[in-house]
């Protein structure tokens, strides 16, 4: 095995505090841009000598060249052993269960998420870390900063790895490991869930629609869900991991799954339909004529969780994104246990998870996971919901119901504008930033604002401070708009408004959500002068 040192320049990495590097694909394929970005991750965390590593992706173009780059780097690093999912396939919560189970070093996870993929589309990569989540604030510094000094990189001359047979081989001094990450996944789901109790739902006639959206779970979904626990052959659609994801935008939500969307609102409805996204993170459920939103679905989760085996015992806690409904706080409230509001990604939860004090986290992004990985798990969200299904013997729709008879109903959107000008989304942050001082008082849309503030995150484990996470503007009424900025696409800015109204208990539950929304979005409308900043007014995505 030779070893070369590659002479090379700084790149154009990610932001700091970001916690991997998404862009255009063809700039991940330029000379030496992947090279360095993995040198830079080894040389943040200290080097990769005698340590093993999680390596595997989502199966969008290029992951499979981009994992064969990895293994020969680490080899080059001097690593002991790479763990690599079949075929370059490892959805980002089976990564992060391979880390734990593993005991290993980290892990390179290979997605852009929810975004399309392509030559032409998105591409990304990140870093996590022992405990199976994303590289936290201070080691993606460390990364960024490393992309801006690196000089070389290490990388041995080696034909490529068969990552289609499950095999080990080595490396040099290296071990090669392919593995068949659903084995290790389903086993993991069998000791949460009770698959006997899911098992006889199906076969009392339960009937259901996965649509894995030509992405990562559809593997792991039809294991699972047709061979295992009895769904009907067929349950499962768009099953095949593509590089493209069949030319659609793998994000489980009202506007890119429009066809489940379309088939649950039909005569023809399954009891239930769920997606997952390109990397498995992100879910989406819906009933018969029911959307559940992500917000919803969470603190309907966590309602609920005591009927589940591995939940049984009750919560330690529940941690939310700020962006996210408050649905779930007042599930915690009724609970006794503790709610925690945290900035958007899930490396905020991480401690809260390690530390023992919350159990389930979600976000409103279609995000919902627990303390058995360190990720959002789309699978595990809506294996969930079929327990407490086959539990509460009613429809999606009755428990929807009920949840908000019990605890009221949080009428609840996000409104997103895409490839904004990065530098007329800043002006409109800047100018609803500079109005806070004299907002408190004045009536928009005949709604009065009672604060704005912009968030800022103390973290209760480790004392950090994480700040700008989000402008807040609430109304009396229980309304709430939240502005951010967000940092997933890969041209320009998307500028996300959430819009929240609580309807109070015994408040009207039945109406359109955007009906109930319309003078909190109005309000939220012109406090911003978003019109006149961004020269918008019509999102591309609603959801």
């Amino acid at each position: 095995m030779k070893i070369e040192t590659i002479k090379t320049t700084p790149i154009d990495g990610q932001m700091p505090g970001t916690s991997g590097l998404r862009k255009k694909t063809h700039i991940f394929m330029e000379p030496r841009y992947l090279e360095n970005f993995i040198q830079a991750t080894f040389n943040a965390i200290g080097g990769g000598t005698n340590k093993t590593f999680i390596i595997g992706g989502d199966g969008r173009y290029f992951n499979k060249e981009a994992i064969q780059t990895i293994i020969k780097i680490a080899a080059g690093n001097g690593a002991a052993g790479v763990i690599v999912g079949q075929n370059g396939i490892l959805s980002t919560p089976a990564a992060s269960h391979l880390i734990r189970l593993n005991k290993v070093d980290g892990g390179f996870i290979l997605s852009a998420s929810h975004n399309p993929g392509g030559k032409d589309e998105d591409f990304g990569i990140k870093f996590n870390t022992q405990n199976g989540g994303p590289a936290p604030e201070g080691l993606t510094d460390k990364i960024f900063a490393a992309t801006n000094t690196i000089d070389n990189y290490k990388i041995i001359d080696a034909d490529d790895v068969d990552l289609s047979t499950i095999n080990i081989t080595r490396h040099g001094d290296m071990q090669i490991h392919i593995v068949d990450a659903v084995v290790e996944y389903q086993a993991l789901m069998e000791k949460l869930f009770d698959f006997t109790a899911i098992r006889a739902l199906f076969a009392g006639g339960f009937t259901m629609r996965f649509d894995a959206m030509h992405a990562v779970t559809g593997p792991y979904a039809t294991a699972i869900l047709e061979d295992t626990l009895g769904a009907v052959a067929g349950t499962v659609v768009n099953k095949v991991p593509l590089e493209d994801f069949g030319k659609g935008h793998p994000d489980p939500n009202p506007i890119w799954a429009k066809s489940l969307i379309d088939l649950m609102m039909s005569d023809a409805s399954p009891d239930i339909g769920a997606a997952c996204d390109g990397d498995g993170d992100r879910n989406m459920i819906v009933g018969r004529n029911t959307y559940v939103s992500p917000s919803d679905s969470l603190a309907i989760l966590a309602a609920n969780a005591h009927l589940v085996p591995a939940y049984c015992k009750g919560l330690a806690g529940i941690a939310r994104s700020m962006p996210t409904s408050a649905a779930s706080d007042r599930v915690a409230e009724k609970l006794g246990i503790r709610s925690y509001e945290t900035p958007t990604g899930w490396k905020f939860f991480g401690n809260l998870l390690d530390a023992g004090k919350v159990t389930i986290c979600g976000e409103e992004s279609a995000g919902t996971g627990s303390s058995h990985i360190r990720e959002k798990d789309g699978l595990w969200a809506v294996l969930l919901w079929l327990n407490i299904l086959a539990v509460r013997k009613q429809s999606v729709a009755n428990v929807v119901t009920d949840h908000w008879e019990t605890f009221g109903r949080d009428y609840y959107s996000r409104y997103d504008f895409e490839a904004v000008e990065i530098q007329k989304a800043n002006k409109m942050m800047h100018h609803l930033r500079n109005q806070f001082s004299k907002l408190v008082g004045q009536s928009h849309a005949g709604l009065t604002v009672t604060s704005a503030d912009e968030f800022s995150y103390l973290d209760p484990v480790d004392g950090t401070i994480s700040k700008n996470q989000g402008l807040r503007i609430t109304f009396e009424g229980g309304g709430r708009a939240v502005f951010r900025l967000s940092g997933t696409g890969t041209q320009g800015a998307t500028v996300r408004l959430y819009l929240e109204q609580y309807s109070g208990l015994g408040g009207n539950l039945g109406l359109d959500v955007q009906t109930a929304l319309k003078s909190l979005r109005n309000a939220a409308f012109t406090i911003s002068d978003l019109e006149a900043t961004i020269r918008r007014t019509e999102p591309d995505v609603i959801t």
